[in-house]
């Protein structure tokens, strides 16, 4: 298993934060590899949903996920297919006085031999594209815009 972490400062409260985090159909707007996310089961958002996206990068392939942690302006958390891993990507989120310290921790498990051996090289380029995508979502929170 690769695990790693990021983190960003937002100008924005942890409130509004998690609510944009927590409407998973804002991650193409911040998240370059994605061209869609929906709801893949009925009702409100909460632990246990599930979502289908499609994805550009690496190829195009669609994917599931399913929230495992929703704790409103404090705590997020999904697992799922992600790109090639089984993957757990969480949100950790932290208010200060006039801003929110966002720690995203990423566990990505290769399913296939062959990804195990790769998984180690992967790793730092997969963090880099996070971090590069965590840089847009403080963008857009911030100034209300893609960049």
């Amino acid at each position: 298993m690769q695990t790693f972490e990021n983190t960003v400062t937002i100008r924005r409260p942890a409130d509004e934060v998690f609510a944009f985090l927590a409407d998973f159909g804002n991650i193409p707007t911040w998240n370059y590899a994605i061209e869609d996310t929906s709801e893949a089961s009925p009702g409100p958002v909460g632990v246990g949903t599930r979502y289908r996206q499609t994805r550009s990068i690496p190829g195009g392939s669609t994917e599931e996920f399913e929230v495992t942690i929703f704790q409103p302006a404090s705590r997020l958390a999904i697992h799922g297919q992600i790109g090639p891993f089984q993957a757990t990507i969480s949100y950790q989120l932290e208010a200060a006085a006039d801003a929110t310290t966002l720690v995203n921790t990423v566990e990505l498990d290769p399913s296939q031999t062959k990804l195990r051996l790769l998984a180690p090289l992967a790793a730092p380029r997969i963090k880099a594209a996070v971090a590069q995508n965590l840089g847009k979502l403080k963008l857009v929170l911030e100034d209300g815009r893609p960049a």
